[in-house]
């Protein structure tokens, strides 16, 4: 496995680069602080090719490959984790799911509008009482003429608001069964179908997380993915996929923490000299560029796994389940370097902070990363 960086995957990282320094980085704070998800921003997006990364040119994507959307993923994130996290629900679960399962129909009609961002994609798995334990779910589909009603309660969902269209996983056979769970494609003023709550979050704030409710919500037989009863073992693919993103996301964050650390310790004077000189800070440096580089290679060895069409499962759970630990680690050190200017909003490293804890629980936590990791190596 060659991870020498291409001219054009690199091409790539710097035009995400630029869009993030140009059009992310002077709204960060006022978007954070008013919980404002920048949906003007996103259709922005669409027409760089940020929100079609993975989907072939004929549907109007990128056509490009997972090096290249970890890339667009990290340098977004190094700016802003919240308008990284949209991205990457945006691309791996909505539109990821239509690009793996969909028909040709299905894929004509969704994935140019979701590739230009003239569309933004929401994906409904996580209900109120079934985050991990997604085989309990409650909200069903019952088969009537013509096509499926859809009824219950989605939460914790990227775009349960403002998407304009969303892929929902809804139980049409028998609690606990993995064959009793289909999807469907469901459009933004669907009789039945709205927003609720939008959650009050942490960390990740300018990314919108809300309900999705469904009430008897009639969905055509031409809007089902695939067949009746394989939505969870699609659901269980995409997440492969998506946790590469939620990894570069991690990985984003981790690397914008340490950038500011290092500028700030250089001029940072206590004693007569920068802290960078002090071995207390130079070691904490030195143990967040290990872990960094670390996660990045985790990443580069599923992307390429994923590119090759191969077995990824345990490889991007170990990716997500390091990079997002070394997240959290990265920023908490990064706070601590800071000292108290570290604790306040005048400086980057508190929000890389909060926002770093949502990436070792979304997508599966840190705890369900071990799981799928532990039953890969022992299978």
């Amino acid at each position: 496995m060659n991870f020498k960086e291409s001219e054009s995957q690199a091409m790539i990282r710097q035009m995400a680069r630029d869009f993030a320094e140009k059009y992310i980085r002077p709204n960060v704070m006022e978007w954070d602080e008013s919980q404002h998800f920048p949906l003007d921003l996103f259709h922005r997006m669409g027409k760089q090719g940020f929100l079609g990364v993975l989907v072939p040119e004929q549907y109007g994507g990128a056509g490009l490959g997972y090096h290249e959307y970890a890339a667009v993923i990290d340098e977004i994130s190094q700016v802003c984790g919240s308008i990284g996290l949209s991205t990457a629900a945006h691309n791996s679960l909505c539109t990821g799911h239509i690009l793996q399962f969909g028909n040709d129909g299905q894929k004509s009609k969704y994935l140019p509008k979701l590739a230009t961002g003239e569309w933004i994609g929401a994906w409904g798995l996580t209900e109120p009482n079934t985050g991990s334990d997604a085989l309990r779910m409650k909200c069903t589909a019952k088969k009537v003429d013509g096509g499926w009603v859809i009824s219950g309660t989605k939460n914790w969902i990227t775009h349960g608001i403002s998407g304009h269209v969303a892929v929902v996983l809804a139980r049409t056979g028998d609690l606990l069964d993995s064959r009793g769970i289909s999807a469907f494609v469901v459009e933004r003023g669907t009789k039945g179908f709205k927003g609720g709550k939008k959650e009050n979050k942490l960390g990740m704030r300018a990314s919108e997380t809300a309900e999705m409710i469904f009430e008897d919500c009639f969905v055509p037989d031409e809007n089902l993915l695939g067949a009746e009863g394989e939505g969870f073992i699609q659901a269980m693919k995409v997440l492969d996929g998506g946790r590469i993103s939620i990894a570069a996301l991690s990985l984003g964050i981790a690397k914008g923490a340490f950038k500011a650390s290092i500028k700030y310790s250089k001029e940072r004077e206590q004693f007569g000299k920068a802290i960078a000189n002090f071995q207390a800070i130079s070691f904490k440096l030195a143990d967040m560029a290990t872990e960094i580089e670390s996660s990045e290679l985790l990443i580069q060895q599923a992307a390429y796994l994923k590119n090759a069409g191969m077995p990824v499962t345990k490889e991007s759970a170990m990716a997500k389940y390091y990079a997002s630990e070394v997240a959290v680690k990265a920023s908490t050190e990064a706070v601590q370097i800071f000292g108290g200017y570290g604790y306040t909003k005048d400086f980057p490293v508190e929000k890389f902070y909060r926002d770093s804890k949502l990436c070792t629980i979304g997508e599966g936590t840190s705890e369900i990363q071990k799981l799928v990791i532990s039953r890969q190596i022992l299978n």
